[in-house]
Order: structure tokens, then C-alpha cells, then sequence
């Protein structure tokens, strides 16, 4: 199995508390991104200390109460299936603060994570508050949730998106990379795919590869997988009868989303 495919765990930290992804710069090389899962019965409480890190919870399914010990948001989280494809509720909280998340019902939350120094205010970023964008044309369409896009100065280093492609179709497409530090033209983002299917026995293929191909690895991502991508161009195809959901977590030294497609394949953008 490719080192940049993570298969989902079940480690259950406390009572009604399970890590199902926990994406860390030690076990992934990444430096500027961490992931996790975690999967919450009802009535249990989940609880970090963020030290210089920031992070962005997102209520992927289910109900959860959030707080920071100053402010606490109340039965958050708008669905419970990602493919009822709405928005969802997010709280961004910065570095060297703490916090609780207690499940009102079962749920699964995201925690992405950013190295950060400059403290923020903690933010509920409401799912009316997401922008929706209708991305692409024939076989390359797909929807996206801006949960915190690069135009909201909330957070230091963190981009977070939510992202729906249909079946038969490609995403992430015409491969593009964002792996050099050199804007305006393109910037350094390191990145996490985070992929569920319906129906969930489904699966979508995935490549990354870089111009010199150093990295050139394609994958079978199966429902509750996680894609990293360090490096390098990252496709996502969606067979028939499959509908994709991933959310991607990006982060780097400059908090900018500008990407370079590959020139083999950008031809298509003119079709």
C-alpha cells in the first residue's frame, strides 16, 4: 500500500471516544498540516490543548457542543449524512488554547491542524456562512463548500474546503499542484484528502505525482480514506454510479491558494 494512503483505525482513546484518522507530522512528513477524525458517542467529550497549533473543527456528521472555556457553541452540525450535501457548522480555534468537544448525538468531527504563533479570536463559522461554488464542465464538474477559503483572514495558515463530484466525473482536474513557494504564480501548500463514496463500497482513484516524478503513486481511496499529498499534481476520478465526497486541509508558510495546472493536460480548460 502506497505511504501516502491511510486506511481508517478505531482507537478508542476514552469512553465513546475513537480516533479513526490521526494524520501527524511524525508519522507523515508533512510540516505544515495535521488531520484527524474522531468519532464521538453521545454524552462523550473529546478534549485537546492546542499549544502552538491552530485548529478548525469541522461537524462532519452528527451534533456537537464546542467550547474554548471563554465561549461555547451549542448543538452545532447540520446533517447526518455529508451526502445530504449542505453546508455544515465549523469553530476555528487558534494556538495556545484548549478545547472541549461534548457529542449531542453521534457524530463524527475533523480536526485540521496548522503550526501558528499569532493568536486569533475563536470563530463559529456558521454553514450559511459557507460559500458554494459550481466548478468545472462535461465529465470535470463538482461543488465546493468554502468552509475557510483564503479570502477569510480568520485563521493564520489554514485553507479548509468541502468537496462533492458525481459520478463519472474527475475532479482536482485538470491535474494541478500548488508545491512551490513562488507567488504571485503558484504557492507552497502541503495537503489531506479526507474521501467518503455513496454508496460507502465504493471507491475513487487518486494520483500524485510530481514533473520529475519523484512521487507518481495512484490510488484506490476507498469510503473513510485519507489522501496525503506533500507534493506534486492530485486528479481524483469517480467511477459510475459513485458519488465522491472529500474534504481537503491545506496549509503552508504563506496563506494563499494559488496553484499551477499541469501543461500536458491543461488543454482541456479549452474544450
Amino acid at each position: 500500500m502506497s505511504h501516502l494512503l491511510r486506511k481508517p483505525q478505531a482507537d478508542e482513546i476514552s469512553q465513546g471516544v475513537n480516533i479513526i484518522h490521526d494524520v501527524t507530522s511524525a508519522n507523515s512528513g508533512l510540516k505544515y498540516v495535521g488531520f484527524k477524525v474522531v468519532d464521538l458517542a453521545p454524552g462523550s467529550t473529546y478534549t485537546e490543548d492546542l499549544k502552538k497549533t491552530e485548529c478548525c473543527i469541522v461537524a462532519v456528521t452528527g451534533k456537537i457542543t464546542v467550547t474554548d472555556h471563554d465561549q461555547t457553541f451549542e448543538s452545532i452540525g447540520t446533517r447526518e449524512s455529508v451526502f445530504e450535501r449542505k453546508p455544515t457548522d465549523s469553530v476555528y480555534v487558534s494556538n495556545d488554547r484548549s478545547f472541549d468537544i461534548t457529542a449531542v448525538s453521534g457524530a463524527r468531527v475533523a480536526l485540521c491542524y496548522s503550526p501558528s504563533e499569532h493568536q486569533l479570536p475563536t470563530k463559529l463559522i456558521k454553514a450559511e456562512d459557507n460559500s458554494v461554488e459550481h466548478r468545472g464542465k462535461l465529465a470535470n464538474k463538482r461543488t465546493v463548500h468554502n468552509i475557510l477559503p483564503d479570502s477569510d483572514p480568520s485563521a493564520n495558515s489554514l485553507l479548509v474546503v468541502e468537496v462533492y463530484t458525481d459520478s463519472g466525473n474527475w475532479s482536482s482536474y485538470p491535474p494541478h499542484k500548488h508545491d512551490q513557494d513562488n507567488l504571485p504564480a503558484e504557492s507552497f501548500l502541503e495537503e489531506t484528502y479526507y474521501h467518503e463514496t455513496d454508496p460507502p463500497q465504493g471507491f475513487v482513484f487518486q494520483r500524485v505525482y510530481t514533473d520529475d516524478r519523484s512521487i507518481d503513486e495512484t490510488m484506490t481511496a476507498e469510503n473513510e480514506n485519507v489522501v496525503i499529498v506533500p507534493a506534486g499534481y492530485h486528479p481524483v476520478g469517480v467511477p459510475d454510479g459513485y458519488t465522491s465526497y472529500y474534504l481537503n486541509v491545506m496549509a503552508g508558510p504563506t496563506r494563499k491558494w494559488k496553484f499551477h495546472n499541469d501543461p500536458a493536460h491543461e488543454w482541456i480548460l479549452e474544450r
